[in-house]
Parts: C-alpha cells; sequence; structure tokens
C-alpha cells in the first residue's frame, strides 16, 4: 500500500479526453475517477511525499503530453491539486503589443503592455491574479528600457512557472510618462484614482482575471516603489498586496507619517514586501518604514517582509535579480495551501 495519497483535478475546456501519465509509470494511463463538466479529478499516490506527473489529452490513439515541465503533487497535504494545462500553446508566455489607455483623472494616456502567461488563449477556463508594475518601458524590451536594462519580467515569470513554485500570473505593465508627477505627491493621488477607478475594471472587463483585492498586486520601484505603496495603502480593498523596492520613501511623500498617523486599521488583509539594497539604496528609509508597520501592527514574515541584499545596486539588473521574491509571496502555490487548509 503507497504511504501517501492524494487527489489532482485537471481544468480543461475538454475534460472527458484527459488522463494522467506519472513517474510510477509513464507508460501507463492513468483515469479520472469523476468527472465533471469542466474538471476531471484524479486518485494519485506514491511512496514518498510528491509525486511527478503530466496530464495529458487521449484522443483514440494519440496521446498529446502537457506542456512545459512535469507537475508536482504534494501527497503530503489533504487538500487537492488544481492544474489547468495547455497542449498546443508552447512554454513561454505572451506580450502583447503596446495599448493606448485614455484615463481621464489624468487628462491624457497610459501607455500598456501586457504579459499573458503560456496557454491563456487555449485553456480559457483559467482566471489569473493580476500584478500591476510601474515604469512598464522597463519590463521587457532592452530598446524600450532606460539604458537598455530590462527587468525580464517575463523570464522570471516562465522559469517560476516551469519550477512549480507559483500560480501564473498576468501582468500589466504600465508607463505613465510623467514618472515624476505620477508617482510623488500630490500627483499620485490622480493616478491611483486612475488605476483603482478606470483602469483596473477595463482590465477585469477585458482579460480572465482574478479581481478581488488578495489577487491583486502592485509592484514598483525607487519612485515607482513609493506609488505601489501609496496604492496599497490608499485603496486596500483594491490592491490587496504591495512590493517596493529600493523606495525613496521621503521624498515629496508623506507615507512615513501617514502610517504612524493612520495604523492598520482598515488594512488587516493588506500583504507588504519593502526592499533594497545597501548602501545608497534607499536603505535607511526603507528601514525605517518597516520598523512603522511593525508598530502599526504588521506581522513580520506574514504580511510584512523585509529584506536587505548587501551592495545591490539601485537599477533594473538588481530588480531582476530579486523580482521572484514578491513573486513567490504573492502567488506562491504553497499560499495557495495555506488558504485552502484553512478555509
Amino acid at each position: 500500500m503507497a504511504a501517501y495519497r492524494s487527489s489532482v483535478r485537471v481544468f480543461y475546456p475538454d475534460p472527458r479526453a484527459l488522463v494522467l501519465r506519472s513517474e510510477n509509470d509513464w507508460r501507463r494511463d492513468v483515469l479520472p475517477r469523476a468527472l465533471s463538466a469542466d474538471h476531471a479529478e484524479f486518485e494519485v499516490e506514491g511512496e514518498r511525499p510528491y509525486l511527478e506527473y503530466k496530464p495529458c489529452l487521449r484522443r483514440g490513439t494519440e496521446l498529446s503530453w502537457s506542456a512545459g515541465t512535469n507537475k508536482l503533487a504534494l501527497l503530503s497535504s489533504d487538500a487537492p491539486s488544481d492544474v489547468y494545462p495547455h497542449f498546443f500553446s508552447g512554454l513561454s508566455g505572451r506580450i502583447t503589443e503596446r495599448y493606448r489607455f485614455a484615463a481621464l483623472a489624468l487628462g491624457r494616456e497610459l501607455t500598456l503592455r501586457f504579459y499573458l502567461p503560456p496557454g491563456y488563449t487555449e485553456n480559457t477556463l483559467k482566471r489569473y491574479p493580476v500584478l500591476y508594475m510601474h515604469d512598464g518601458a522597463n519590463l521587457f524590451f532592452p530598446e524600450e528600457a532606460f539604458l537598455g536594462r530590462t527587468w525580464d519580467v517575463d523570464e522570471t515569470l516562465d522559469q517560476l512557472d516551469a519550477m512549480n513554485v507559483i500560480d501564473e500570473v498576468i501582468v500589466v505593465g504600465i508607463h505613465s510618462g510623467a514618472r515624476e508627477q505620477d508617482y510623488t505627491e500630490p500627483g499620485v493621488e490622480a493616478y491611483g484614482r486612475a488605476l483603482t477607478e478606470e483602469l483596473k475594471p477595463w482590465i477585469d472587463g477585458e482579460l480572465r482575471t482574478l479581481s478581488e483585492a488578495r489577487r491583486t498586486a502592485v509592484l514598483g520601484s525607487s519612485l515607482g516603489g513609493v506609488a505601489a505603496f501609496y496604492l496599497g495603502w490608499r485603496w486596500p480593498q483594491v490592491f490587496g498586496q504591495a512590493a517596493c523596492l529600493s523606495s525613496t520613501f521621503g521624498y515629496r511623500d508623506e507615507l512615513l507619517a501617514r502610517v504612524r498617523r493612520e495604523g492598520r486599521a482598515g488594512r488587516e488583509a493588506l500583504r507588504l514586501y519593502l526592499d533594497s539594497g545597501w548602501p545608497h539604496d534607499n536603505y535607511e528609509a526603507t528601514l525605517a518604514m518597516a520598523a512603522a508597520l511593525l508598530a502599526a501592527g504588521f506581522e513580520l514574515g506574514r504580511d510584512l517582509v523585509h529584506f536587505a541584499f548587501p551592495l545591490a545596486s539601485h537599477d533594473e539588473r538588481a530588480w531582476s535579480a530579486r523580482l521572484h521574491l514578491p513573486l513567490q509571496l504573492f502567488s506562491s502555490k504553497l499560499r495557495r495551501l495555506d488558504e485552502q487548509l484553512g478555509a
């Protein structure tokens, strides 16, 4: 008798064609124990607390393996593993063309690019968390980025997906064209209203998103980190997660005073990631903000994470190297498991 046993639920528009192959015997189909309109449920077991497997499509004698690396079922948990495979869409996500979004609150356009995860157009049952990122011109393409340095966002997301460590996310890259105005006070208020009242409702209507605050994150660096914090602090019912890298706290903003004055009331579900390099990378200002958040009632390691990186520079290459940390904090599969077990 196997030492570990759990279940895998595979969601796909054609669930009756689904089978599993696993490391127990890669040549044998595992048939579903139950079928519904949108998924097939499989029982899996093994001698170890984890099992590598692949969803497959069985159509007569033809077998199609799902794209990407092997999936990983954690048999040590009672919660089922939910997976949304794709078979014909390749391994990489897609970066869209530029969009021009007319923001009434700003009286001008914002330039957008979207990262859509691999399989987005094929497996239409899947809905995704959304990450809004500032300084959108620096995210994907060297020819658009400041000094040709990018965050390599798509490569990082594709790698984390291959590792089976995060749930896939949609990224909305926002290039405001007026960062000094939009990322500092008082202009950040209008910028925030444009995102919360105009852009986010439009995104949720156009794309298959998970729209609740706990599935919506905002991230930025330097002045963009301040803007990310402002949005999370000002509208926690919209942006439930904020990542602030190398943030210029105290430069044309009063956020530290607001944290000390307002406290955590109404922000109990807000999750914050703060970091900086050292020295000369807003280290002291970031550390002071983290201390104020602790005094306001945030719990270190649970809803507040703070890191300092020795000798890290203030540029896109440094931020790219540690982007995986807030992504894992906000979209980790273990976090989803924790939510399932706590429900």
